[in-house]
């Protein structure tokens, strides 16, 4: 397992997922959306069904996932007509994936898709490789991760934006050893 990233938040800020159900809950882009949704207040399961467009007994599955592999927890209940209402939130701010799975990062890129597809507004996406030596890599996750916690939470009236960081190291290419 890789270390955190030194410019991360307070650890009680931050999950590493590290577990084999957490790698598991995170294959699914709907649960990805789940986490992406409650990523700055709690929701129930009717609001949460209602702001991604899906069934509440599909959204109920999925947060019930997310809560056995510890990702979500009831943040409050309320009584409400006979019933009890429960909000979910995610249990930490910031979620760290410190070695990541093929289909945990499949279900996370799928989960952005469609997020990008649903927005309303002009979206960014760039792919670049650079040449960068493991000092200067590290300089820019650093970089990256400071400017986009400075950059976070105006105001409540104001829109939500996704941002999705990755730097990491390209595998190099697989040699093909002629046999003549």
């Amino acid at each position: 397992m890789r270390d955190l990233p030194p410019c991360l938040p307070p650890s009680e800020d931050v999950l590493a997922i590290v577990a084999p159900e957490q790698f598991a809950a995170l294959a699914n882009p709907l649960r990805q959306r789940l986490l992406f949704a409650l990523g700055h207040q709690p929701a129930t399961i009717r609001q949460l069904a209602a702001q991604l467009e899906a069934k509440k007994g599909n959204v109920a599955h999925h947060l019930k996932v997310l809560r056995e592999a510890g990702l979500v927890h009831v943040a409050e209940t309320r009584q409400v007509r006979g019933g009890t209402e429960q909000y979910y939130q995610r249990t930490a701010r910031h979620m760290v994936v410190t070695d990541p799975q093929a289909a945990g990062s499949a279900a996370m890129l799928a989960a952005v898709a469609q997020e990008l597809g649903l927005s309303p507004a002009e979206t960014h996406l760039t792919l670049r490789h650079l040449r960068l030596s493991p000092a200067k890599a590290r300089e820019l996750g650093e970089a990256v991760a400071t400017l986009v916690d400075e950059a976070e939470d105006d105001t409540e009236d104001q829109p939500l934006h996704g941002v999705l960081v990755a730097l990491y190291q390209q595998a190099p290419p697989i040699s093909t050893g002629s046999s003549a």
